[in-house]
């Protein structure tokens, strides 16, 4: 695509011109070779609500639109979210702390606060590029230290009201309301939201036979009526100078009720045939967790730390599928149903000591037991069948590995070792054990026990004040998705119901070398950063073939074998001084990546899944104090062609698309925010084109071509943001 290759000239320029052209910048105060500090004065002039407001003027840290992540690797909270084993150890991503303390969250986290305090609570911010025994996260490329003001004793209030318009004239209203106070040593912060998520998808699918003549064309209209609702609580206690305590809880409830009109025209007969079919999903989920932590310091300066996270998720979705007819009337022809239960208890303690000058050592360990329930139902229409209430009135048909009970008890005794071997260089080594127990109760049986040994090496050497090398070796396990043990639905193919589960899933593990090279310029101008990686991956998890009988090909998740990954990630975020406008931040994001794997179902070699060539992404952030106005915009897309599915009897290569959202934003005298927000620019399509075969794909013999494409549409949405 012409628009693909413009972003990746763009993305090379921006990286690599910047750096050549001088430039004067607002100061910074630089503590010592690894840490950058920013006071509050760095952001009086642009007004910031909110302490994530400040953040995102910070060159490399913040979102340079304010919409998401970073574009150099984005930050994310101490709790070590996305699914991750235990808290996770933020391994080349950036840790947010608030007065040098992390949030024991995995869904509530520090990230999330970061909205929630108000700019006047907020004294200074650090960019912690170093390791140290003192910090509460290790393993990150860099921390992010968000300092309150201790002596403000004052309560705030802060709010947000906003509506998004869709493509379809929809308006979706929504609010967040966060009240905030430090009284003595207890502080908190109290939050009620209600995030408006409505999606209307459209899509449209043709298909042809092998020798290219036409099948039939599908339409489809999708309306998901959701809502976010979360309520969140942030405390924490200072019992003395060495000694204080947290608490976090969340509960959120997250309703998706959708409704799907697919329209399917028959190419094959003249006159062409047509049928009408509704699928009615109520989806109900909804989750809550607690956690906290202890921490207190010894007067020879050792430290203990008591950390706890207890989560639930529940989910429940049925889907009815009916024929429509002429006379409006309907006919059910598909019951499917999917309940399951998440649940995760983690616990971790730690001591930390002082060995020699400059050294340290943590040991400690962490326990967590997760545990899945699962239960899918499947009805069909059958005249020959007899029915049940149980299954939407029609006839149940049998599901290997319907319901069942998944738990992991996973214990990791853990020590890591600091060492600043000079004021230039530190390392920072650790090994950890992982012993785990899987055992799957209910339709199947199974029951095996894992141990892996996980050491990593972290070495940083600030070759000058502004220039960090860091060079990583780390075995990394990762997280079992429990959903793949057991039957689930296929959400992915409109001609199959249910995708099989696999009860002898173990652990995909990799070694991972990364190089890592960062230069802030002079001046407070930027950052520009770059990272070269290879993973050497063992017991990949994608589909395999589990087929029992010939008549019925099955393929699951499973553990395929052995493959390699690698690339190259650069990055920048500049201020444009060099053209007079230190106001204008414009951050650039470019991947280059590939890899290797022999593909189970051919015997060929080709990438992973879900693992394309790259991608590229562009944005600004242009602050005028003087009108209190900032306004930008963020273009992103992927690397078209071989970003590819390979299962048992089709293929799918998926390409889009650029996206781009534009935002402008005014701050009133009084403070108030507001914020204007467009996503979608020019409708961009997310197409699929799936071949599929007789039979095996191996065999070769193709059967029928499907080309679809997909588009939500322009989404408008305006925030207003102030405090009390």
């Amino acid at each position: 695509m012409q628009s693909s290759n413009r972003l990746n000239y763009l993305s090379i320029f921006s990286l690599f011109l910047f750096l050549l052209l001088p430039g004067q910048g607002t100061a910074q105060i630089a503590e010592d070779e690894a840490t950058v500090t920013y006071p509050a004065s760095y952001f009086a002039e642009y007004a910031p609500v909110s302490a994530k407001d400040m953040l995102d003027r910070i060159p490399g840290v913040g979102s340079t639109t304010g919409g998401g992540p970073s574009s150099i690797g984005g930050f994310r909270g101490g709790g070590g979210g996305g699914g991750g084993r235990g808290f996770g150890s933020g391994s080349g991503s950036s840790e947010v702390l608030i007065n040098g303390k992390r949030t024991a969250g995995k869904n509530n986290q520090t990230s999330g606060v970061l909205s929630r305090i108000t700019a006047e609570q907020v004294d200074y911010i650090q960019i912690i590029r170093g390791t140290s025994g003192e910090l509460d996260v290790r393993g990150s490329g860099q921390v992010i230290n968000v300092v309150l003001f201790e002596e403000l004793d004052n309560s705030s209030l802060s709010y947000q009201i906003n509506a998004d318009r869709n493509r379809d004239s929809d308006i979706a209203p929504g609010a967040n309301l966060s009240y905030s106070n430090r009284i003595g040593g207890f502080d908190f912060v109290l939050s009620a939201v209600a995030e408006p998520r409505y999606n209307h998808r459209k899509s449209v699918e043709d298909s042809v036979f092998a020798d290219l003549s036409p099948n039939e064309r599908v339409l489809e209209d999708t309306i998901t009526e959701q809502t976010s609702y979360d309520l969140t609580a942030n405390l924490g206690y200072e019992f003395g100078e060495r000694s204080s305590a947290r608490f976090n809880a969340l509960y959120s409830q997250n309703n998706d009720p959708t409704e799907t009109f697919r329209s399917t025209t028959d190419l094959t007969t003249t006159p062409h045939g047509f049928s009408l079919q509704r699928n009615d999903i109520p989806g109900e989920q909804d989750n809550w967790e607690i956690g906290g932590d202890y921490e207190t310091f010894y007067n020879n300066g050792d430290r203990f730390k008591f950390l706890f996270v207890l989560n639930q998720e529940n989910r429940d979705r049925t889907r009815e599928r009916f024929d429509v007819f002429d006379d409006d009337s309907e006919e059910k022809n598909l019951f499917l149903k999917n309940g399951s239960v998440t649940e995760e208890e983690i616990f971790r303690s730690s001591y930390t000591r002082d060995i020699v000058s400059g050294q340290d050592v943590e040991f400690g360990i962490e326990r967590a037991i997760t545990t899945l329930d699962s239960n899918l139902s499947l009805g069909v229409l059958n005249p020959s069948g007899i029915s049940s209430p149980a299954f939407g009135n029609l006839v149940p048909v049998p599901v290997d590995n319907a319901n069942s009970t998944v738990e992991e008890v996973r214990y990791e005794p853990f020590v890591i070792h600091n060492w600043n071997l000079n004021e230039r260089m530190s390392l920072e080594s650790t090994l950890v054990y992982e012993q785990s127990e899987i055992t799957q109760t209910g339709d199947v049986y199974n029951k095996r026990d894992f141990d892996f040994w996980k050491p990593k090496l972290d070495f940083r050497y600030d070759l000058t004040p502004s220039i960090q090398l860091r060079g990583t070796i780390e075995k990394v396990v990762s997280q079992l998705r429990f959903s793949d043990f057991v039957a689930d639905t296929d959400n992915n193919d409109e001609d199959s119901n249910v995708a099989a589960g696999n009860s002898e899933l173990r652990q995909e593990w990799w070694w991972s070398y990364n190089f890592n090279a960062e230069y802030r310029l002079p001046n407070d101008v930027g950052v520009i950063d770059g990272q070269l990686f290879y993973h050497d991956h063992r017991d990949k998890i994608e589909r395999l073939d589990v087929t029992v009988d010939e008549n019925f090909l099955l393929s699951a998740n499973g553990n395929i074998g052995d493959g390699i990954m690698y690339g190259v990630r650069l990055n920048s975020s500049i201020r444009m001084n060099m053209i007079g406008m230190p106001n204008l931040l414009v951050s650039t994001r470019l991947t280059l990546q590939d890899s290797e794997i022999t593909d189970p179902f051919t015997g060929e070699d080709r990438r992973m899944l879900h693992h394309g060539r790259g991608s590229a992404n562009i944005s600004f952030r242009h602050d005028i104090p003087r009108w209190s106005l900032n306004w930008g915009a963020s273009i992103r897309d992927q690397f078209d062609g071989n970003t590819k599915i390979y299962d048992i009897d089709d293929l799918l290569d998926m390409y889009g698309e650029p996206s781009l959202s534009l935002f402008a934003e005014w701050i009133s005298p009084s403070g108030t925010s507001w914020r204007w927000d467009a996503r979608d620019v020019g409708n961009p399509e997310r197409c699929s084109d799936r071949t599929r075969y007789v039979g095996r794909l191996s065999a070769g013999i193709l059967e029928e071509i499907e080309r679809r494409c997909t588009m939500s549409g322009l989404v408008m949405s305006l925030k207003i943001t102030g405090t009390f």
